[in-house]
């Protein structure tokens, strides 16, 4: 160890500890950034805040707040290649920290360009600032400043580096770089090295004969592992991009079987996680790759092994063996939920394997309860993959009483797994749900009107549509305790919101709430002058086709009530839209209107006579006389339907 090493750790007040205050870390930061220093000094320097960062997160707070980054990266302007080196190992270990910002990397937009730079001066150059990337690369923003500050080019020609952990990291960068990122994954698969595309050369890694274990020494074999999968990844990426084609042989043929053969229990722990996880993403959205994947190496029972880690529970004295133990377990069952969830999007026979699969409705309701927050969320994925089922909502779920944890789960929980539950509380709402009536009783509505009110616009969507299926078909009561709950003003806010979902969603509870004779007069004779009001208002406004004919359909519900139809004789405005919308361009809207018309003039009512001669007088019949004559047929059928009851 050099001297300035032994001198400086010999500092330490002790192993692991940071005191602040005249603290080490402070000196030696201050000595790092001292021109008056020798370099080898700064650059023993930089090597202990090194090894400082690599023991507790509290360590690494400390060191962010003693502003250890910029001193860092200005140390990158050395000229003198060791210290550079030592001052890239030390960001490194310290941007890999889960305590660190990510965005402290692109707070100087002149930053990332230096780091580009220095990938030409050496291989360790190259390795720490290919993981730095890697880990900094959070979303398509930081995809987006990396990708325009020529991350492609600078890199891609490392693949070929004769360092495997050069090559590791470049591989692990792109992977990254390419995630649900269409333009960087569109430009990737173009990329050639030394002649051949970079998707060809992944795919050579892919080959049956070539396994990743037993040919190797355990150390090279876990190297193999990460280089292999961050080819898969990459692919993954590019075929989730569209740079790719899901029937391309090299996804169907080499990619998929192979992340499948990786979910097998002879594998390595990280090796079945990141397996499960990559091929999770591949087959997330494609109904093809869902069932081959589903038939592939009997992957659904493959995966209940998952659940099965550890076999024993570690001795409560071996703590170091019993984290390791619990960190493997709760990624394995993280893993597993989130392959099932996608193997089960789209398919009813594949959900019906699943579910039949060993406990697997136990395991996914305690899995709603797991301290982890990953774990819960995979699990909440999976039960809503499955809600899809119905078949599954009248039996498995009604058997297991899933509503109960789930309901738990939206109490006190994060954004990202209320979206999640309460979107799986919708499926569970539908009408055949047989849980859709004990969670009316445990007080939905209630929470359901809460979320409408959030900030985030995902909840907003879930909550009014949630409502929307409970209102379906259901009693005047549920119906009251709907409005009574949102109340006119929040309704309102709902049908002025600037999402469309938000606002197709709050109309189909509208027209659902109105619905059955009794039901639209009662809510009618309540709330009918907001409801006008409001319907007016979107039927005049800047909306699709699909909001306006809502609308129309409303208000044909409104038509068909007893006395609620008076509230459209009596306002003419709203019959003279009725009357537009009935010679409207669209189809759709044509037929909406008809069906307000039908409602309104249906002879065998009282007061039909009145309504009929009015509408008349508005020129309504010779609509009606035209549209007979269209070569619509649902037009043209409703046309004369309607005439009829002026000639009956």
């Amino acid at each position: 160890m050099a001297f300035w090493s032994w001198l400086l750790r010999d500092l330490l007040p002790g192993r692991g500890e940071i005191v602040h205050n005249g603290c080490p870390a402070s000196r030696l930061l201050y000595l790092l950034q001292q021109e008056s220093s020798s370099t080898e000094l700064r650059t023993e320097c930089a090597v202990v805040l090194g090894s400082l960062a690599m023991g507790t997160e509290n360590n690494v707070k400390s060191l962010l707040d003693c502003h250890i980054i910029p001193a860092l990266l200005q140390g990158l302007l050395s000229p003198d290649l060791k210290f550079i080196e030592a001052c890239l190992r030390c960001l490194r270990t310290v941007f890999i920290s889960p305590v660190t910002p990510e965005d402290l990397l692109y707070t100087d937009a002149t930053v990332i360009s230096h780091l580009m730079a220095l990938l030409s001066r050496s291989r360790y150059t190259q390795e720490y600032i290919c993981q730095i990337f890697s880990h900094c690369c959070k979303g398509p923003d930081h995809q987006t400043i990396l990708f325009n500050h020529g991350a492609v080019q600078n890199i891609a020609h490392l693949l070929v580096s004769s360092s495997y952990k050069v090559r590791m990291q470049a591989l692990k960068c792109f992977s990254v770089l390419a995630f649900e990122n269409p333009q960087v994954s569109m430009t990737l698969v173009n990329v050639s090295v030394d002649g051949e595309l970079l998707p060809q050369i992944f795919v050579k890694m892919l080959q049956r004969d070539k396994p990743i274990e037993m040919q190797l020494t355990s150390a090279k074999c876990y190297s193999k592992f990460w280089w292999l999968i961050f080819g898969l990844q990459y692919l993954t990426s590019m075929c989730r991009a569209g740079a790719i084609r899901t029937d391309d042989s090299c996804i169907v043929l080499k990619t998929l079987p192979c992340l499948v053969r990786m979910c097998s229990k002879e594998r390595l722990l990280e090796e079945r996680v990141e397996g499960a996880e990559t091929l999770a993403y591949l087959i997330e959205t494609d109904v093809e790759l869902q069932r081959i994947a589903s038939i592939t190496d009997h992957l659904i029972v493959m995966l209940a092994d998952y659940f099965k880690y550890p076999s024993s529970v570690s001795a409560i004295t071996d703590i170091k063996r019993l984290d390791h133990d619990l960190k493997h377990a709760h990624e394995l069952r993280q893993a597993a939920f989130k392959l099932y969830a996608s193997l089960g999007a789209n398919d009813e026979d594949i959900r019906k394997k699943i579910i039949e699969t060993e406990n697997m409705m136990d395991r996914i309701v305690n899995g709603l309860s797991e301290s982890s927050i990953k774990v819960r969320l995979a699990a909440v994925r999976c039960l809503h993959s499955l809600s899809r089922s119905v078949q599954q909502l009248r039996t498995s779920f009604q058997d297991h009483a899933v509503w109960k944890p789930l309901m738990k789960v939206l109490q006190n929980a994060p954004n990202e797994i209320l979206i999640v539950a309460s979107s799986t509380l919708c499926n569970l709402l539908l009408e055949f749900s047989p849980s859709k009536e004990p969670i009316l009783e445990s007080g939905a509505i209630e929470l359901l009107c809460s979320l409408t009110q959030s900030e985030n616009l995902a909840l907003r969507v879930n909550g009014i549509w949630a409502l929307m299926n409970m209102a379906f078909q259901a009693e005047q009561k549920i119906k009251s305790d709907i409005l009574r709950g949102l109340s006119t003003e929040q309704l309102f806010q709902l049908l002025s919101d600037s999402d469309v979902n938000v606002l197709m969603k709050t109309l189909g509870l509208l027209r659902n709430l109105l619905s059955t004779r009794p039901h639209i007069d009662h809510i009618m004779s309540t709330h009918g002058k907001q409801i006008m009001q409001a319907v007016t208002l979107i039927l005049e406004g800047e909306h699709n086709i699909e909001v306006k004919e809502q609308t129309l359909c409303i208000l044909a519900n409104i038509a068909d009530g007893t006395t609620a139809k008076e509230l459209i004789m009596t306002n003419d405005d709203i019959l003279q839209k009725i009357k537009y919308y009935m010679s409207h361009s669209n189809a759709k809207l044509q037929l909406a209107a008809m069906f307000c018309i039908s409602n309104l003039i249906w002879n065998e009512e009282e007061g039909s006579q009145e309504r009929q001669d009015k509408l008349r007088d508005m020129g309504i019949v010779d609509i009606l006389h035209k549209l007979s004559q269209s070569s619509d047929p649902n037009l043209c059928d409703k046309a004369k339907t309607a005439l009829q009851q002026y000639l009956a």
